[in-house]
């Protein structure tokens, strides 16, 4: 994967360079007169709740920064049950504010987090553990991974809002492709009293292509590299992958049994 995985440090550069062109994306979608209120791809979020959206967690950033940096203690992860609704009335609440106001907060704000995030050491990228609002201590890298969610996957949500066909940006999928394992085993919620069992995950293509052997049990789901010969298998082009762990669409091949498809596809909640 080398310079296409964002959780070595030598992804660093590639990470903040396709986030830096998402964001100035999104803005300018954003900032389009006659935008602000129109719909998006995220359910019952309008242009002006994506935007603000981005100025209540990035905000939030930086006091988590902060607080590692100056090891201050955190209230406890609130937990990624709750996140969608939070994070929907979070977004909202900026709905007073003008849409000339809000881009460039957002703007201000994005360029503080890149200065922040070009900043990290090697030693700093995997090993400065910063407290999550929502999933707790992480390693600072997902902090750019999740600027990138958030600014790639919510100009797809604009862009699907407007009307026109489009699609996921492949740097923008290729990159995500990694952390789109660690989304489900966020948001897995498996019956402790089911059988356990495994499926198969192919991507197809892109600079993270590969098989991995998913094990979901009782306590939730483990990933492995390996021959998936034995299993069901899903394949899914990386932007279908990506969109599909999000929750924005239902895509991806099934190869074998249906059922143990279907039982793994409706294992998650949404965020």
């Amino acid at each position: 994967m080398g310079s296409w995985n964002g959780m070595t440090y030598e992804g660093k550069d590639t990470l903040l360079r396709v986030v830096r062109h998402e964001a100035e994306d999104f803005y300018a979608l954003a900032e389009r007169p006659g935008v602000w209120e129109a719909p998006t791809g995220c359910a019952e979020w309008q242009v002006r709740d994506l935007v603000g959206h981005l100025v209540d967690v990035t905000e939030n950033y930086f006091e988590r920064f902060d607080a590692a940096r100056g090891g201050l203690e955190v209230e406890p992860a609130y937990g990624v049950r709750g996140m969608a609704e939070r994070a929907g009335e979070r977004g909202r609440s900026f709905r007073d504010v003008p849409q000339v106001e809000l881009v460039e907060r957002g703007r201000t704000d994005f360029d503080k987090m890149m200065g922040l995030l070009e900043a990290l050491t090697p030693e700093d990228w995997t090993g400065l553990n910063v407290s999550h609002y929502y999933m707790g201590r992480l390693p600072a890298h997902f902090y750019a991974a999740f600027q990138l969610m958030d600014y790639g996957v919510h100009t797809w949500d604009i862009r699907e809002g407007s009307g026109p066909e489009h699609a996921l940006s492949g740097e923008v999928a290729d990159l995500l492709v990694p952390y789109m394992f660690v989304l489900w085993s966020a948001t897995a919620a498996p019956d402790p009293e089911a059988t356990p069992f495994e499926i198969g995950i192919r991507i197809t293509g892109g600079a993270n292509a590969g098989d991995t052997r998913v094990s979901v049990g009782p306590d939730g789901l483990s990933y492995a590299a390996g021959d998936l010969a034995d299993l069901t298998v899903l394949e899914f082009d990386a932007g279908s992958f990506v969109l599909t762990a999000f929750g924005r669409c239902h895509g991806g091949t099934v190869r074998g049994d249906r059922e143990v498809a279907d039982r793994f596809l409706n294992l998650f909640f949404r965020i």
